[in-house]
């Protein structure tokens, strides 16, 4: 299988080369080599590569450490759009591209989120918003899968404002663990979240009755039991953990029954085997990460 990846050099995009590059074929070109906003450009890659799937994982970056968090909902759209177009055009038979639990609307969270309360409230952000639209346009497309994920965590995220590897970091450091607010959180590790997508790319597509499958583990966690986790892990009890405002946000969290029902075998991680591998790779690494970026929280 030859796999179009956009997005190869982002967090999910390096771990998705890292893992399915052993037993397939992923071409995953540079902005120079494809510019996912101009139709031309995509349209004469499509025409000169050969290619069985798409993963698109590219997005224009709305979070609080982005460089540029503008023009968020023309850009995201017209990549997914032009990529859409020529994926239709060259009968590609697998497009999957990953969505997030914003496109149910940051402002409305529900506990357990299912897919079909997708368009009770309207995102309001942009970032939710494309997304949102991306989603709809796929509905009825048979091998169009949005695949979505609300917290996902593991190497090469970036540590300065992700919490999971925030918190890590900050123990490597014996740096206090921060939270701005207490909430429950849905986190599915990296290297599951890989496995979820390889299972999207093999099975059959008249096994696919959806276009959009929520793929987060059954537990929800709260911020303070997985920042005490972390702790727990790091062997530094004494390290305090800070929190900035009082109460509860609104939980982050999804239901993942359709994706259970296809894949009835499938196994997430274990929430404290996950933070210890995380753990355990961070401080394998540690000459790569700048103390001065925990100094501060975004």
């Amino acid at each position: 299988m030859r796999i179009l990846l956009t997005g190869g050099s982002g967090f999910i995009g390096q771990n998705i080369i890292g893992m399915l590059q052993r037993n397939r074929e992923i071409l995953a070109p540079s902005h120079s080599e494809l510019d996912l906003c101009d139709s031309a450009s995509v349209r004469s890659w499509f025409n000169n590569n050969r290619i069985d799937a798409v993963i698109h994982a590219a997005a224009r970056p709305g979070h609080r450490n982005s460089a540029d968090p503008t023009q968020i909902l023309s850009k995201n759209l017209h990549m997914f759009s032009n990529l859409l177009e020529s994926a239709r055009h060259y009968e590609i038979p697998r497009f999957l591209f990953l969505g997030s639990g914003s496109e149910y609307d940051m402002q409305n969270y529900r506990p357990h989120m299912r897919e079909e309360s997708l368009g009770d409230f309207i995102p309001a952000d942009d970032t939710g918003f494309s997304k949102y639209i991306s989603t709809r346009i796929i509905q009825g497309m048979p091998g169009f899968i949005n695949v979505r994920f609300f917290g996902i965590f593991g190497k090469y995220e970036d540590y300065a404002i992700r919490f999971i590897s925030n918190a890590i970091c900050k123990t490597l450091f014996d740096l206090p663990i921060t939270i701005r607010q207490d909430r429950q959180f849905d986190y599915t590790y990296i290297d599951d979240g890989v496995r979820a997508i390889e299972r999207f790319l093999d099975v059959p597509v008249d096994r696919l009755k959806y276009n959009d499958y929520n793929v987060t583990p059954d537990e929800t966690m709260s911020l303070l039991g997985l920042a005490e986790l972390v702790r727990s892990v790091s062997g530094k009890m004494d390290l305090p953990i800070l929190v900035g405002e009082p109460g509860q946000a609104l939980e982050y969290s999804g239901n993942n029954q359709r994706f259970m029902d296809l894949f009835p075998d499938f196994e997430f991680t274990p929430i404290e085997n996950s933070i210890r591998l995380l753990y355990n790779w961070y401080a394998s690494h540690i000459e790569m990460i700048d103390r001065n970026m925990l100094l501060f929280d975004k």
